[in-house]
């Protein structure tokens, strides 16, 4: 906390005196109560409390008693159960009143509609609690999923503090609402095209993804779909997103789960959803929404991010030899072996088939390489497109660090098992198996994610 300071000071008063309590002449004695450079005269009795004192500058004044520290002769009168005579304050003495800083900040909040919102939000709040009192003033408003707030052209996540933010008083955050995708369907011959246009906050324009970008092409005889992407060049594309699947070899088709993955954070990325990252693990993994916005479909991991790799977020030093943290590993393959985990762990009845949800025998999350573009991703330099794997987001209850080993059905144990033997994998631990739910009965499941350590060039000692 900050105080203000004190300055040199006169027995001339500039400010008109307190009201005066009825009191004796001979018991009331007259002092100075300075503060920022002027005084104002206060008749009090010696008898009275250095709180009953706070109190009346409190009520006249408007300072906050719990604000205030009062100072005499170069002494603090510290003691609030403690009288004036006690700290020898005499007739003529003058007291110096310092005030803390209020942890108070005032924020100037505008909408792109015109509206203006004036708070005063504790210093130690972050942008998610102006986000609510943005909510309770206004119904238009009350889904904070859809606000975002943007100060000085950033966007601001929910968890940055407002001391961080506003370091004055004439703050001005700016207050932007996501409109939610329309989606358009037309007729092609035998197929239906979905176009799905988003409103961009960027600049206001409509922009429309679908068409020959995404199409859901349905077959009316055999009831199967499947969802076509043309090629994109890899750079920053005008409408502020890219996402696409890397496909080397054309010839082969790939499961369903894979296209539906793609195409709903293809979807959530055209509503104006923004990927957000996560806060735990070494290397940069964003969550990606689906076009409400209310829950995430995939999870994308940049090859650029991952530990000791150029883009890392975390700040780890870069990898001299190419090693990656594990040894065996190389910086940059961890997307691949992601990719590679899902690919080996097929059904218990064999290869995965192109339709339907059939799911391999330790449950890996459908994973894929893919390229993305988004301005949130970390870009030290110009912002570029990236290639990493995307994994779809499992619904859990939480990882297996947060529950006891009595919560695990043994035989979902015994399939990770066997799942990182085949592997090798260099790094299972409690924090990378989810916990989740299935079938009617709810029963548990564990998912094993976080693969990209697996199959290491060359096996140390395991412990």
């Amino acid at each position: 906390m900050s105080s203000a300071g004190i300055a040199a000071l006169t027995r001339a008063h500039s400010e008109p005196g307190f009201p005066q309590p009825c009191m004796s002449l001979d018991e009331s004695i007259l002092i100075y109560l300075s503060v920022s450079g002027s005084t104002t005269p206060m008749s009090v009795l010696g008898s009275d409390s250095i709180e009953s004192v706070k109190l009346r500058i409190q009520t006249y004044k408007g300072f906050v008693a719990k604000k205030q520290k009062l100072v005499c002769g170069g002494r603090e009168l510290a003691r609030s159960n403690s009288i004036l005579r006690e700290y020898g304050v005499t007739d003529g003495n003058i007291l110096h009143l310092v005030l803390r800083l209020s942890d108070l900040q005032e924020i100037n909040v505008r909408t792109t509609c015109g509206k203006e919102f004036t708070f005063h939000v504790e210093r130690g709040k972050d942008v998610g609690y102006v986000k609510q009192k943005i909510a309770n003033k206004s119904k238009e408003f009350v889904d904070l999923e859809r606000q975002e707030v943007v100060c000085d052209g950033k966007l601001l996540e929910d968890q940055r503090l407002i001391d961080d933010l506003c370091k004055h008083n004439d703050a001005v955050l700016h207050l932007l609402v996501r409109k939610s995708a329309k989606v358009r369907a037309k007729p092609v011959e035998k197929n239906f095209e979905l176009s799905v246009v988003a409103s961009q906050l960027d600049d206001g324009k409509n922009y429309e993804v679908g068409g020959d970008n995404v199409k859901r092409q349905y077959d009316a005889g055999q009831h199967d779909f499947k969802r076509c992407y043309e090629v994109v060049p890899s750079k920053p594309p005008d409408r502020g997103f890219l996402l696409e699947p890397v496909i080397v070899n054309r010839k082969i088709e790939l499961p369903s789960q894979i296209w539906d993955m793609v195409a709903d954070t293809s979807n959530g990325l055209a509503s104006g959803s923004y990927p957000i990252r996560s806060m735990e693990g070494t290397g940069g993994a964003y969550f990606m929404p689906e076009s409400s916005g209310q829950k995430y479909v995939s999870v994308f991991k940049p090859i650029d991010e991952e530990p000791m790799a150029q883009n890392n977020p975390r700040g780890l030093p870069l990898s001299l030899d190419g090693e990656g943290l594990k040894k065996g590993t190389r910086v940059g393959e961890g997307a691949l072996r992601e990719v590679a985990a899902y690919l080996l762990d097929h059904p218990m009845g064999g290869h995965r088939m192109l339709f339907g949800n059939a799911k391999g025998f330790a449950g890996v999350p459908p994973t894929f390489i893919v390229k993305c573009f988004h301005k949130v991703f970390n870009h030290p330099g110009d912002a570029t497109v990236k290639v990493g794997s995307l994994q779809k987001f499992m619904e859990n209850s939480g990882s297996c660090e947060d529950m006891g080993p009595a919560a695990f059905p043994t035989e979902e144990v015994h399939k990770i098992s066997v799942l990182d033997i085949r592997l090798a994998n260099a790094d299972r631990h409690a924090g990378n198996i989810l916990l989740g739910k299935e079938g009617e009965d709810g029963r548990t499941v564990l998912i094993p994610i976080d693969h990209g350590y697996c199959l290491p060039e060359t096996v140390s000692t395991f412990t």
